[in-house]
């Protein structure tokens, strides 16, 4: 399990569904792209999105989505 020291910005593809709330298909970390397996968990905090999910790559990671500006940002990964 590694917790992330410092978060890391992360390019995310999303799909938006038909209430328009948008869901990640797949990440990008530098130069390696992880697609997602499943979504885990989501829930929402004051103003960040979080989703739980599982990688293609076997990894579990947390991603946090900035509602003000649109950014993601990588909180937490495990193997």
């Amino acid at each position: 399990m590694e917790r992330i020291d410092h978060l890391k910005s992360i390019t995310v593809q999303c799909y938006a569904g038909y209430r328009g709330e948008e869901s990640p298909r797949q990440f990008r970390i530098g130069e390696n792209t992880v697609a997602v397996a499943e979504i885990i968990d989501r829930w929402l905090g004051p103003d960040h999105r979080y989703f739980k999910v599982a990688g293609e790559d076997g990894g579990v990671y947390i991603l946090r989505n900035d509602l003000a500006n649109s950014s993601w940002e990588l909180v937490f990964y495990s193997r």
